[in-house]
């Protein structure tokens, strides 16, 4: 078997306000194309890894310079679906700054992947060769087809002996596919239908909360302060009502600033019941990494799974400290790059982790 990495989501054109522009005193906008999956998919390939990708899009220009920027790093799109209807989903940035945080509005609605049936992908084609499937909460958050896809992708890649990851990404303004259901009420009934087919969770400080409504003690993610001693137990109540998931991992963002945050995460490994946290200071205590004057942070939580998922598949990358070292490295670095995509190598991954934080002119 290949160790590809299958990733399945949607992709849209970003438009992004230029600087710190608000969107409302925007005229001009930096156009890229990135989607959470794709993401993953792309920080894959950066490290040297194969990853391929899965999407529906529609037949037409823009579409073409979206896949353009996938192929660009590297990833297979030879199983895109291309439709005659349906259309590009599109999200508009607003940069924050400091105490202004940043703000995204979607226009997602009736988008080509939203409206795809799930039995519309070759789903045996896609898995042939791959061993891995990574999936988020994004995706089927958009629609009740969109929904249906992720799931049966889960199944089949189960199908296939691929190992499955997701990562519960709640985004509170997409869950609005049914009426009778709140964003979150939705979220859990959704997602609680495809984790039983899932081997690696990825969740922030408030995945597990929104999607499971488990909770971190009395820890205030808003406060700018953690208290990371809780997180073990947020895992372990996870793989209690999922005993079918290998391991947990949680990014541990705390927001100072806007352009002012302190990022780290903890492996939890079901198999060992242990948890690993990075990073750690010379003592072995976690020590977030300072991340100040962050270029953008839209990204940055793929760029760990990216990470994650890499270095869990390659073999001298794949004990559990070293594993979530590589990620929490590999989105570090993430935080210094402007576009959804981390085109960090995984050379200037692992000098970050042997300690190269300098960012003195490499000749």
């Amino acid at each position: 078997m290949s160790n590809i990495v299958v990733s399945f989501g949607e992709i849209m054109g970003r438009m992004a306000a230029q600087d710190n522009l608000r969107l409302r005193q925007s005229h001009l906008f930096d156009v890229t194309y990135a989607g959470a999956e794709a993401s993953v998919a792309a920080s894959i390939c950066n490290f040297g890894g194969k990853a391929r990708y899965i999407t529906a899009l529609p037949k037409h220009a823009l579409a073409e310079a979206t896949m353009d920027a996938v192929r660009r790093v590297g990833i297979d799109t030879n199983f895109v679906l291309r439709t005659d209807t349906g259309r590009l989903g599109l999200y508009f940035l607003e940069t924050g700054a400091n105490q202004r945080p940043s703000n995204v509005i979607y226009d997602r609605e009736d988008s080509a992947i939203a409206i795809t049936p799930a039995d519309q992908y070759d789903w045996d084609g896609i898995f042939e060769g791959a061993s891995w499937l990574h999936l988020s909460g994004i995706t089927p958050a958009l629609s009740k087809n969109a929904a249906d896809a992720t799931l049966v992708a889960a199944q089949k890649a189960k199908a296939a002996s691929a190992t499955v990851s997701i990562d519960l990404n709640f985004r509170g303004k997409l869950w609005k596919w049914h009426e009778s259901k709140s964003g979150r009420e939705l979220a859990q009934e959704v997602m609680r239908g495809i984790l039983p087919f899932v081997d690696v969770v990825i969740a922030n400080e408030e995945d597990c909360h929104d999607v499971l409504g488990i909770r971190a003690g009395e820890t205030d993610v808003h406060s700018g302060e953690l208290d990371v001693s809780r997180y073990p137990d947020v895992a372990r109540q996870v793989v209690a009502q999922f005993p079918n998931l290998s391991k947990v991992a949680i990014t541990l963002r705390e927001s100072i600033s806007a352009t002012h945050n302190n990022w780290g995460a903890m492996l939890y490994d079901a198999g060992s019941k242990s948890a690993s946290f990075s990073p750690l200071d010379a003592e072995g205590n976690y020590r977030p990494n300072e991340i100040r004057n962050i270029v953008d942070r839209v990204g940055g939580g793929d760029s760990f799974a990216g990470g994650l998922i890499f270095s869990l598949t390659t073999p001298d990358l794949s004990e559990p400290q070293t594993a979530v070292n590589f990620a929490v490295a590999a989105s570090t670095l993430k935080h210094s790059i402007k576009g959804d995509f981390n085109f960090s190598t995984r050379g200037e991954v692992e000098s970050l982790m042997g300690g190269s934080t300098s960012g003195r002119v490499v000749r």
